[in-house]
């Protein structure tokens, strides 16, 4: 990876996350995982992209008046980060995110973020098809369990693991935290 221009994208790292609507979640420590790269990427300057999602429902628990709008403080932006807002999986749809990437000549970004299967993998996908070297990294990122069309319940570890074999050598390279830091940093 180019070091001088990488960017973290921090994909939903939300409130909203914490409702108990979403049930069963791996990587409980997801968060403690990007807190850690999001440290690193600031003591070397790196350019740092925060996505929030919302929702223009007030029922939704990604609605903007609510506390589940806000960012997680564990990974909160300081002065001179990005924060895009996005109403879609994407994080590219609906944001200025690949006109940030392209002017100011990141090519390799590493995501971050919640959820594996959602929003985290649209993003690493529309990432991977619109040319960016794409990083995601495994236990920075985390999914919730989940039912299919037939009913049948996925528990979140498979959702995740699922997600990421998905995205492998296609649209990202996958890394852990640990070989993220080791091998790049």
């Amino acid at each position: 990876m180019s070091e001088k221009k990488m960017g973290l994208i921090i994909v939903d790292v939300q409130k909203a996350f914490d409702d108990k609507k979403w049930g069963e979640r791996n990587n409980l420590n997801a968060e403690e995982n990007i807190s850690k790269i999001l440290q690193l990427w600031r003591e070397k300057g790196w350019s740092v992209i925060h996505i929030r999602h919302t929702s223009d429902d007030p029922n939704s628990v990604f609605y903007s008046m609510d506390e589940g709008f806000a960012i997680k403080e564990i990974v909160e932006p300081i002065d001179e980060e990005v924060i895009l807002t996005k109403k879609v999986n994407s994080s590219f749809i609906g944001t200025n995110l690949e006109e940030f990437l392209k002017v100011n000549g990141i090519a390799t970004v590493v995501i971050t973020g919640l959820t594996t299967p959602h929003c985290v993998s649209t993003t690493a996908r529309m990432s991977g098809n619109l040319g960016f070297a794409t990083y995601l990294i495994s236990d920075a990122t985390a999914a919730f369990g989940m039912k299919d069309h037939n009913d049948t319940y996925y528990d979140a570890v498979t959702i995740h693991n699922i997600s990421l074999a998905t995205l492998h050598n296609e649209f990202a390279t996958i890394l852990t935290t640990e070989q993220l830091i080791n091998n790049f940093l």
